[in-house]
């Protein structure tokens, strides 16, 4: 071999060499199994075109197994690089016990409101520790083939909300609201979450629980739950034995004309109705005409970086880009009802979603009730809040007791409500 040949192969050894250093692949711990497609031919693509020498795996767990194996990857120090982000106390014990770093600092933690960062801050909102991706919001969606059959339109007040379900009871050809009570939760989160921020006036109402100058007892808390009691007389026949599936089941037949919703069922129902009826929604009733309106665009998910990852530069730069209103328009159309929590408008090409998202222009936004800090403590005041709106609505509890009964459980462990 010649000295010539022998530094040209060593030159394009080297060279080899410092484009694969060069090279860095992120790993994505995730429990969105549902959209790993989406990630993999949409989302990740797009970063990569712009980033070069910046690869991603996006490797998502079972939704009800993540809590577990991320904290024993964490533990091994094997998790990946970014961690996707549950809301409130999860992540917060996880930044808490150093697993998740600080990302105040973050240039484009600048594009998100007070609001939609709250999930992921520390209790004085000192600390940021993870980037908002996207909320739910919850509403109703109605079919519209069914409110054209009965000359309907979709409410905005109370009692114009309760007319609209006594025509569709006295007609007699659709179940008015598609809503069960046997799995508890969706009683709470499509019903008591649902309505409840037009009663205690959205954050106004839920920080004060939290700094206690508000109780679970008191007529705007309690409202919700007399509210909840009325829906018994339109969810049709056997509805205490009715699952979330089997209430998502009679809307997509065509057989209940309202659903009470989170905007998630967008993605869910749209396939599955296929034509049959077109979709609407309308947001929560206000209690008379020129109210202000509220709604539940509740923080759903976001993205953080694991505290020991060995890839923390090209881990930021893809949160920076995260937090950008190009991320924010390309995750909202890939997944319609997941919206963004970015400051920067996004134009939603899904109607329905456009639908939910447009109540952002008129309502004012909160999050549910018992997701920071008031669900700590045991009884924990989320899954008690499941029971008591599930007995609000059987009728097995009052909606004076069911109010009486969280205040009590939570005044038991919660010191500003002693």
């Amino acid at each position: 071999m010649t000295p010539t040949l022998r530094l040209a192969l060593l030159a394009s050894t080297v060279l080899a060499g410092a484009a694969a250093a060069q090279d860095v692949t992120l790993t994505i711990e995730s429990w969105r199994n549902d959209d790993l497609t989406i990630w993999q031919q949409q989302i990740i693509p797009a970063f990569e075109a712009a980033h070069p020498g910046i690869k991603v795996n996006f490797a998502p767990t079972a939704p009800a197994e993540y809590n577990a194996v991320l904290n024993s990857k964490l533990d091994a120090g094997s998790a990946g690089d970014l961690i996707t982000c549950r809301p409130f106390d999860a992540s917060l014990e996880l930044f808490s016990k150093g697993k998740l770093a600080d990302l105040t600092d973050l240039a484009a933690m600048a594009n998100f409101s007070d609001v939609a960062k709250s999930a992921w801050q520390t209790d004085d909102g000192a600390a940021t520790f993870c980037v908002p991706m996207a909320s739910v919001i919850h509403g109703f969606i109605y079919n519209k083939t069914a409110f054209d059959e009965l000359g309907l339109t979709p409410p905005a007040t109370l009692d114009e909300f309760y007319a609209v379900l006594d025509k569709i009871k006295e007609d007699g050809r659709y179940i008015p609201m598609a809503m069960g009570t046997a799995d508890q939760w969706e009683a709470a989160t499509m019903g008591y979450q649902n309505i409840g921020p037009t009663f205690w006036k959205g954050e106004e109402g839920r920080k004060a629980l939290i700094e206690g100058s508000q109780k679970l007892t008191d007529e705007a808390w309690v409202e919700p739950f007399r509210q909840l009691a009325r829906w018994k007389d339109y969810l049709g026949d056997g509805f205490e034995a009715q699952t979330y599936p089997d209430s998502q089941n009679l809307f997509t037949l065509g057989r209940a004309a309202i659903y009470p919703a989170g905007s998630w069922e967008i993605g869910v129902f749209t396939p599955q109705i296929e034509g049959a009826f077109e979709m609407g929604a309308f947001a929560p009733p206000v209690a008379a005409a020129g109210d202000t309106c509220y709604i539940s665009d509740h923080t759903d998910i976001a993205l953080g970086l694991n505290a020991a990852s060995p890839n923390a530069e090209a881990a930021r730069t893809f949160l920076e880009w995260v937090g950008s209103p190009d991320f924010a328009t390309l995750y909202a159309n890939a997944l319609p009802g997941f919206f963004s929590l970015n400051s920067a408008p996004v134009e939603m090409a899904d109607p329905l979603a456009q639908d939910f998202v447009g109540w952002r222009e008129t309502c004012e936004p909160t999050i549910r009730s018992t997701y920071q800090i008031l669900s700590r403590g045991t009884p924990n005041l989320e899954n008690e809040t499941w029971n008591a709106s599930a007995n609000v609505i059987t009728g097995a509890e009052t909606p004076e007791d069911a109010a009486a009964r969280l205040q009590e459980g939570l005044a038991s462990w919660y010191q500003p409500q002693q």
